[in-house]
């Protein structure tokens, strides 16, 4: 069984905390120590024979992939970048002719990247039970028991008194899109529908088989890609052009849809997409009161509420029922039941360019990190994190100079034709113009502050010259 990972999703429903360039699945929403990607491969700990995963993922979140299961000290057989998001169709078929390359009978559980569950053993139970069933040649999805009216999610209808086997595994009816409210209702009291998990399991060749026969073009496209790629370190990049050509199309509405080897597997496992801040406050620990607190917060005749906070003390008083997210530099106040309205927000942010719609203060890079801390007239200050052996790009900019001091470990410092070591407290001066490289070859992390001034400040005045992580001038 190999694990197929889908993270290319953007999670703006939980703005200000996900955004484009981090979405939620890298970020831990719920497990402070694990982020949602992480908790997702964790929890296919103990299901055998299981072999390593593959992993598809947006190209700009490379490098945080390849980070997160190295902090799991886990093995990967491709990490796939997609250079445009073609939806979950296009999508799994990459997985599926990467697979078949090692395995010809590789059987593929497709799992989204940033989803919960709090019973790991009825999940690995009913991932068992599909096993069984995809090896009959079935395309298998998972239905989730559902425990509410729910308008947010799709469902499928089954027939109980048509089990495909004794294993529990069921025909599909029909698929059905979000329903309103009223119909929702019905749906629960109905007892034969099942919200659409976004989950599955199939062997690659039966998917294939059926991605040739409803959906040839993007079994084109894929082929294609996927021969013209290119191995770049940890990384498979996906030919843009070829991939281009496939339609942007679910695997609901590609092939789950039309086929007739569909089974469905229910599945009753605490299961969340945290899709939303009310949800990420259904799975949190709730005090007495119903407040789920993350951060540093004092409340007072405040009840059902939800507080993330990253630094600053957030006070609540004589509220209820409100979401309130206070990032380090854009901060989040709404009424639980307006959680579907934060989309409007973010487009706003968008048509403005707004950087707050895109990054975080806080920047990851394959080297380490940087933390906006001060912006102001021909002048930015950065706080700069560099990973113990990594190194920056030999680069030079044409519109700013830099004054860098070391506040921890040791910097090994390129600027033109010197090559320098300094340490804490010991400060150098980057000239506009000046080829320079920055670069930790100690054991713990290099902490700097930049201090730049120039007429122009952004993160595109970069012209490099060698970079160990393969980007281009253009690529982060």
């Amino acid at each position: 069984m190999i694990p197929v990972i889908l993270s290319g999703g953007s999670g703006t429903r939980l703005w200000p905390l996900s955004r484009k360039q981090r979405p939620k699945q890298f970020l831990p929403v719920v497990d402070e120590e694990n982020t949602l990607l992480q908790s997702t491969l964790l929890r296919l700990q103990g299901l055998k024979p299981l072999q390593a995963p593959i992993i598809v993922c947006n190209k700009e979140h490379r490098f945080m992939v390849a980070e997160q299961l190295h902090e799991l000290n886990l093995e990967h057989q491709g990490i796939l970048l997609e250079p445009i998001g073609r939806n979950t169709a296009p999508a799994i078929v990459l997985a599926a002719l990467h697979a078949l390359k090692a395995d010809p009978e590789a059987m593929l559980l497709v799992l989204p990247a940033d989803h919960v569950m709090s019973n790991i053993q009825a999940f690995h139970y009913a991932i068992e039970i599909a096993e069984k069933t995809a090896k009959q040649g079935k395309l298998v999805t998972f239905g989730i028991v559902p425990n509410k009216p729910e308008t947010g999610y799709g469902y499928i209808k089954y027939n109980q008194h048509q089990a495909e086997s004794k294993q529990i595994a069921y025909k599909v009816e029909q698929f059905v899109e979000k329903p309103d409210q009223i119909t929702a209702e019905s749906y629960l009291k109905d007892g034969h529908y099942l919200w659409n998990s976004g989950m599955f399991m199939f062997q690659a060749t039966s998917y294939l088989n059926a991605v040739e026969q409803y959906q040839p073009e993007i079994l084109q496209a894929c082929h294609a890609a996927l021969e013209k790629a290119r191995q770049d370190i940890d990384f498979i990049r996906i030919d843009n052009d070829s991939f281009s050509t496939s339609p942007n199309i679910s695997i609901d509405n590609a092939i789950m849809e039309k086929a007739n080897n569909i089974a469905l597997i229910p599945l009753d496992a605490g299961w969340n997409d945290v899709g939303s801040w009310p949800a990420v406050w259904e799975v949190g620990q709730q005090d007495p009161q119903g407040n789920v607190i993350r951060g540093n917060s004092m409340l007072h005749n405040a009840k059902n509420n939800l507080i993330y906070t990253e630094k600053r003390l957030v006070t609540l008083v004589g509220v209820e029922d409100l979401v309130v997210v206070d990032t380090k530099d854009a901060t989040l106040v709404m009424h639980k039941n307006h959680a579907q309205d934060i989309k409007k927000i973010v487009q706003q942010l968008i048509d403005k360019n707004a950087s707050e719609a895109l990054n975080h203060s806080e920047v990851y890079r394959p080297w380490g990190s940087y933390d906006c801390i001060d912006v102001g007239h021909r002048f930015q200050v950065k706080r700069i994190s560099v990973n113990p052996g990594a190194k920056l790009s030999l680069q030079k900019h044409h519109h700013r100079a830099e004054h860098w001091v070391i506040v921890k470990g040791t910097a090994e410092v390129t600027c033109d034709d010197k090559t320098f070591l300094l340490t804490e407290n010991q400060s150098t001066y980057i000239p506009l113009g000046s080829m320079h490289r920055l670069a930790n070859p100690g054991k713990i992390p290099l902490e700097m502050v930049e201090v730049q001034s120039g007429s122009y400040l952004n993160e595109d005045d970069i012209e490099r010259y060698d970079d160990q992580y393969g980007r281009s001038n253009h690529e982060k």
